[in-house]
């Protein structure tokens, strides 16, 4: 057999290769979506050379890494061991494999393997399970899940709660909270001021402004778990008498229930006009209607004339009833039948979460909010997307079809739901599922996924929709600082805002070496929440900006993006040319 030169191809698109002198970190990054197009981002931030490998040809819809300056770029149809070697594997400090396909990045960590055998290697897998077990084949490996890390934020928003952000740390397991929810003396850190939802102040200066804290738990139960509790209950309250009346609606399309409506409406108007011309009881007015109604009225000259109208009006609509009650009957049959055959939720539903997309992310979101107790109604085009296997499971109502079309919506019971969670990976999709909600549902909580934050910020002023979140952006940090292996503790979503609680090792001869605690308190992009001395166990909490440190020592800190890149180069050894912690 001829070999395909096609098909291995490994070509160099743009950029220099690495040169001898250059001593910093080399990672190689395989993916082309939004999350390999943010870690790339973030390891180029931080000083590194990144060699980006992605298909020869590149996915319409998603970003464009020739944008991102300083990578070189290969292409490549399979992750073979040539291909690996084509993009430098040998030496590479690190490798990145971020396809959506779990047994594809198995097997290209094992041709790796063969290449760099001790090289670290972070697998984005969905099923973490498996992910367990597959980092003990490989000598440094960390499986991490994009879909997992994201899922809690979309959760939060739709029930309008806090992320439910919690570690443990020096002792103590810390939660992200509202200041209102817990007491004073459990504060650590003031994280954000969301005053304004649309412009949310991250690490204001005025600590005591923040209303959004990292606290110590002390038993009280914040997040999802009550405020589904409560969704719940009102439900419940609701089921009461709405789920009669949404029966009776259920059960056949608009127009025949209407006009069976009508109907009934004019029998019961004559009945009562008839039964106070013959000037009988109410017994035998009732008798007469239904006889006259479903059987017809004999005729009978000798009445007057107001009488003979009624009963010819009483006689012809009971013409009328019986085609219209034998419709209603066939058209619910039908509807249930339909409703079993392509699993589409008929009957309307209230206080819902409708989750639009069942992909990775989507799939995990639905998972929750089932999980809590909140009831979830599924939506995508592809009867075979992962989610649709796992609701059918998990007995959770899905509509097939297109989510950015009204119909669809509808059959979702959008226009009685209390939020709608979008999450497919198509931005222009989720904006036009998002803004037909809003006219369906003007109460709706609407959360959408975008992964451009311009854009996100132009929609919000916009179309008045306060709350996005990119998968991307809540997932990146944790993928690039495995790969950078950092010790970054969590993540803290704030908005469109990620927060990193991170421990720094001052190392001998860094600027921080010999410097007070103050030094790290001048960059407005960092918070010490905890400082350990070197051979200390445990951290002091919140120490004074006296404190002087010294080599090996340790900071905990929550910081932005730019804050922790700040410091870690200043704790950093200065004959390390990247910066990097020893």
């Amino acid at each position: 057999m001829v070999a395909d030169p096609w098909r291995d191809r490994a070509r160099r698109v743009g950029g220099r290769w690495r040169s001898t002198a250059d001593n910093r970190p080399h990672y190689v990054v395989c993916g082309q979506d939004p999350l390999a197009y943010r870690v790339v981002g973030e390891l180029v931030a931080a000083s590194a050379l990144v060699t980006v490998i992605v298909p020869t040809r590149p996915r319409p819809d998603g970003p464009d890494m020739r944008s991102i300056k300083g990578i070189r770029l290969l292409r490549a149809d399979r992750l073979t061991e040539r291909t690996f070697r084509s993009a430098g594997l040998a030496g590479a400090r690190g490798l990145a494999l971020l396809d959506q396909d779990d047994v594809g990045n198995i097997n290209a960590a094992l041709c790796a393997q063969e290449v760099e055998p001790n090289l670290r290697v972070v697998m984005r897998m969905f099923h973490t399970r498996l992910g367990s077990r597959v980092k003990r084949l490989f000598t440094d490996c960390e499986v991490l899940s994009d879909a997992s890390m994201a899922a809690p934020a979309f959760v939060a928003a739709a029930l309008g709660v806090v992320s439910p952000t919690h570690f443990r740390h020096g002792g103590r397991t810390l939660h992200v909270a509202r200041r209102d929810e817990v007491r004073p003396e459990h504060v650590v850190c003031g994280l954000a001021d969301l005053r304004d939802p649309g412009h949310p102040r991250v690490l204001p200066a005025d600590a005591d402004s923040a209303d959004l804290v990292l606290a110590e738990a002390a038993g009280a139960q914040v997040g999802p778990v009550p405020a589904a509790r409560r969704i719940a209950r009102a439900r419940q309250r609701a089921r009461i008498w709405r789920d009669p009346v949404r029966a009776l609606r259920s059960f056949a399309t608009r127009k025949i229930g209407m006009a069976t409506l009508g109907v009934l409406a004019v029998v019961v108007v004559f009945g009562v006009l008839l039964s106070r011309a013959e000037g009988v009881s109410v017994a035998q007015a009732v008798y007469l209607t239904v006889v006259m109604t479903l059987s017809g009225a004999d005729p009978d000259l000798g009445k007057s004339a107001a009488v003979q109208v009624m009963q010819v009006v009483l006689s012809l609509a009971g013409l009328a009833l019986i085609p219209l009650l034998t419709a209603a009957v066939v058209d619910g049959a039908v509807n249930a039948r339909l409703a079993l055959t392509d699993g589409r939720a008929r009957p309307e539903r209230i206080g819902h979460v409708v989750v639009v997309g069942l992909g990775n992310v989507g799939t995990r979101v639905m998972w929750q909010l089932h999980d809590l107790g909140v009831e979830v109604v599924g939506v995508d085009t592809d009867p075979q997307a992962r989610g649709v296997a796992v609701a059918r499971d998990i007995d959770v109502a899905v509509v097939v079809g297109d989510g950015s079309q009204v119909e669809t919506l509808r059959s979702a019971s959008v226009q009685t739901c209390r939020a709608m969670v979008v999450v497919s990976t198509d931005d222009v999709t989720n904006l036009q599922a998002a803004l037909y909600a809003r006219e369906l549902n003007p109460d709706v909580t609407v959360v959408l996924r975008l992964f451009d934050g311009d854009f996100a910020s132009r929609i919000q002023r916009a179309f008045n929709i306060g709350i996005s979140r990119s998968v991307s952006y809540l997932a990146a940090p944790a993928f690039a600082a495995a790969l950078l292996d950092r010790e970054v503790i969590a993540t803290i979503p704030v908005s469109r805002h990620v927060l990193l609680v991170a421990e720094v090792i001052v190392a001998p001869g860094s600027v921080l070496d010999g410097q007070t605690l103050a030094a790290v308190g001048t960059n407005p992009g960092v918070r010490v929440i905890a400082f350990a001395q070197f051979g200390e166990p445990g951290p002091i909490w919140l120490p004074a900006a006296g404190y002087r440190l010294h080599a090996r020592d340790r900071i905990t800190v929550v910081a932005r993006r730019s804050g922790l890149s700040w410091l870690l180069k200043q704790a950093a050894d200065p004959t390390d040319a990247a910066g990097e912690q020893p």
